[in-house]
């Protein structure tokens, strides 16, 4: 990188880190470290969510997502705005009432204690991994480009969050989000412009969007309902709807952030701020991909874009065979080029030359699966660990071949505050639970504000502390966005399902509902094993409705057994009481 790529880089994350210490400076209470003294206005709640949301993996990964298989990814958070206006209808309304610290306070005034303990520990557990991935996402990038260990990538991420998290807690975090959210909106804007720039002089934005349509990298709604199928509008409106709800209005992160706001006016306003301008912002990301993908039709494209991945490789006894597939891959370009560039120039026959383009875009895709597969022989021969699947890198792999001096160093620090937001936002969160619903609630009940003040910082920094040891043992999934959305999914569905127990089943009572919970949860759990053995294939999205639904019905069916047997019970104990008074 040039050096002033690294001076806007560092001067970003400097300036983040300053700020949040010194939005940071009053803070003084429990109540201010976790909730902020109830004063963030609406569109600070609504950017602070976007944020939360939005880490480093939507903006390494998204793009990716849609180079290789367009706007489809879209359909995911079309069940966003349902989610935001049932939210606010039945759900703030509730927290505001009770006051309380975090979302699991609310089911121990519903059910007992065992419930609230089980529900904050599912929350614990996948926000923790999530943390750790959240870490390791840019870290695996970053750490390629700057020619940084991997581990001490990590580190350094985790530190900085650390940093302000630990110092300002609730206030650091949403006050920090704003200068973040508005450096990322910033970058991707200009990413796009410049990459339209790039594009040949002959080609419009109309003529590049009429190519990506004829490569089908611009339908976004698939109507045939399949629920092995991971993006459909079936499993959006359903499965996506119930993740959502989950994930604002069960998951700390999220809570946290809009119990910050001034009024509940406010934080509804927040939430339907994100419900609405959320699919917008996804939706920018995604053609940013789709633009990567129609820039590398006109300019030569690498088989793989990991590079990392491609020094081993041409290095090793699989470099022939590598040479091979690159110049296969340049032919097909070629053929592919001439094509669209008569698609281009006439009106005539041009269902022949996109036939020819969509073949030559299959033939590509066959050479670079081939790749991916040497990659992997030579990963198991050699006994290192390569992760074969690169969709992770093309926009990594795009922005520092292709972007002016300057504005890699902008990108890199957007990343960098994508990954610091969200991290930022669980620890808060990881802590809030774990001193409020675990430490106060069972270990310590009356102590001073100073003390549960110290406590809160100290499990934010044994959180921060977890998350970066978290993020030196995961491994790359197929897809980041696609591997932290089936985390969260995996347990989601069952937490909701305890929720919506709580808010709509007034008649089912704890017990019930904790072993309803306990089935769910090992149903998503056998879902899962049975999918990655290819037994039963579910996608993780209908996981959340699958966990929601298997945990209200099974409590409710306990429900009535339970209660049959309590009136059997009482009946008995009756009946022994009546014979004691009747022999005396």
């Amino acid at each position: 990188m040039h050096i002033i790529d690294w001076l806007v880089l560092f001067s970003v994350i400097v300036l983040i880190v300053s700020y949040g210490i010194w939005k940071a400076k009053g803070i003084k209470s429990t109540n201010s470290f976790l909730k902020g003294e109830t004063a963030t206005p609406w569109w600070t709640i609504g950017l602070s969510i976007m944020a939360t949301q939005a880490s480093a993996i939507t903006f390494l990964s998204t793009p990716g997502q849609a180079y290789d298989d367009g706007l489809r990814f879209v359909q995911f958070y079309f069940g966003l705005p349902i989610a935001m206006v049932l939210l606010c209808i039945f759900v703030l309304p509730t927290y505001y009432k009770l006051n309380v610290f975090t979302a699991y306070e609310y089911l121990e005034n519903r059910f007992d204690l065992k419930i609230r303990v089980f529900t904050a520990a599912l929350f614990l557990l996948q926000r923790g991994i999530a943390a750790g991935l959240t870490i390791f996402a840019p870290s695996i990038i970053l750490s390629s480009i700057l020619g940084w260990d991997l581990n001490v990538t990590n580190i350094i991420i985790g530190i900085l969050v650390i940093i302000y998290t630990v110092s300002g807690g609730t206030v650091a975090v949403s006050q920090t989000q704003k200068q973040q959210m508005l450096i990322l909106l910033i970058g991707l804007v200009i990413t796009f412009f410049i990459i339209l720039s790039k594009l040949p002089e002959n080609v419009s934005l109309m003529n590049a969007m009429d190519l990506a349509d004829g490569m089908r990298k611009l339908e976004m709604v698939d109507y045939k309902f399949d629920v092995s199928n991971r993006y459909n509008i079936w499993s959006a409106l359903l499965g996506g709807t119930f993740l959502f709800l989950a994930y604002f209005g069960t998951d700390q992160s999220q809570v946290q952030r809009y119990l910050s706001g001034k009024s509940l006016r406010e934080s509804q306003l927040g939430l339907l701020f994100n419900g609405l301008f959320k699919i917008p912002m996804q939706l920018m990301i995604l053609c940013i991909g789709v633009m990567i993908f129609l820039f590398y039709q006109f300019n030569e494209a690498p088989l793989h874009f990991n590079e990392a991945n491609e020094q081993a490789i041409k290095t090793s006894t699989y470099a022939a065979q590598y040479e091979a597939l690159e110049i296969e891959l340049k032919k097909v370009e070629n053929k592919k080029k001439i094509a669209i560039n008569k698609s281009l120039n006439t009106t005539e026959n041009t269902a022949i030359y996109q036939q020819e383009i969509n073949a030559s875009l299959a033939k590509e895709k066959e050479l670079r699966v081939a790749a991916k597969n040497l990659i992997n022989n030579y990963a198991i021969a050699s006994g290192k660990k390569l992760e074969k699947e690169d969709t992770d890198y093309v926009f990594i792999s795009f922005i520092t071949k292709n972007l002016p001096i300057g504005l890699i160093g902008l990108l890199l620090a957007v990343i960098i505050c994508a990954a610091m937001s969200s991290t930022a936002s669980e620890l808060n969160a990881l802590a809030s639970t774990s001193m409020i619903d675990f430490y106060k609630r069972i270990f310590h009940k009356e102590a001073s504000d100073q003390h549960y003040l110290k406590v809160a910082r100290i499990c934010t920094f044994a959180w921060g502390v977890i998350a970066i040891l978290c993020s030196m043992i995961i491994e790359l999934f197929d897809n980041l966005i696609e591997a932290v959305n089936m985390i969260g999914s995996m347990f989601y569905g069952v937490i909701l399902g305890i929720f919506m127990i709580a808010f709509l089943f007034k008649k089912i009572k704890g017990r019930a509902t904790l072993l309803g919970a306990i089935i769910g949860q090992g149903t998503i759990f056998t879902l899962f094993i049975l999918g990655k053995y290819e037994i039963v294939t579910v996608t993780y999205l209908w996981f959340n409705l699958i966990g929601c639904v298997v945990v209200v019905t099974t409590a409710y069916v306990l429900q009535l057994i339970l209660q049959e047997e309590d009136i059997i019970e009482k009946e008995q104990l009756q009946e022994y009481e009546e014979k004691c008074t009747t022999l005396v």
